[in-house]
């Protein structure tokens, strides 16, 4: 028998490719209420959710078939893990998914405070023109601070240091060699925000 997953919530449009590419039958249904939920979670192996969804004890009870719930994204608060374990449900989710998205985010956004982007693009939207007062500041040689240079840290870090960039980061769990490791000067807090 075909397993059959319900995505619940609004994902990429690739999710459902990677389902089916498997022989996995897909129902997209987003925006069901809990009582909607309720009623057709008995139904499927499968249920793909971000945070939307909340995959309550009541619902994993009606949930007869179901054997695994996949959270697009890290958190999982909105799953109840005990009640999932109690069923064997496995509940996993992508802790790495949006990581070198937010990464990214950083350091477009550490680039937009450079180069006075926000500032510009208001005075440009009322009409000026203030060119020379716009210049902003190269990143390169520039020193970067981090706090917390986990998954996301570390490679805000890894960008920072192809732009030539000097890196501290303060994180108490990052070992000095994991710090040399990534090319980043390990510190404490106090000497980051001096």
């Amino acid at each position: 028998m075909t397993p059959k997953v319900l995505i619940s919530d609004k994902l990429s449009p690739l999710a459902e490719k990677v389902f089916t590419d498997r022989g996995i039958e897909v129902d997209t249904k987003v925006g069901l209420d809990k009582s909607e939920l309720a009623e057709i979670i008995g139904d499927y192996d499968g249920l793909a959710v971000r945070s939307a969804t909340k995959a309550s004890e009541k619902i994993i009870a009606r949930a007869d078939k179901l054997r695994v719930i996949g959270r697009a994204g890290i958190g999982v608060d909105n799953i109840d893990i005990a009640a999932a374990t109690a069923r064997g449900i496995i509940v996993m989710n992508t802790p790495f998914g949006n990581s070198i998205t937010t990464a990214e985010h950083a350091i477009s956004l550490m680039f937009a405070l450079a180069r006075q982007i926000p500032a510009a693009n208001a005075s440009t939207q009322a009409g000026k023109w203030e060119k020379s007062a716009f210049m902003g500041v190269e990143v390169t040689s520039k020193t970067l601070g981090i706090i917390g240079c986990g998954n996301i840290g570390s490679i805000v870090a890894e960008r920072a240091l192809g732009l030539k960039m000097k890196v501290l980061a303060f994180d108490p769990f990052l070992s000095p060699e994991r710090a040399v490791e990534i090319g980043v000067e390990k510190v404490e807090l106090d000497d980051l925000l001096k």
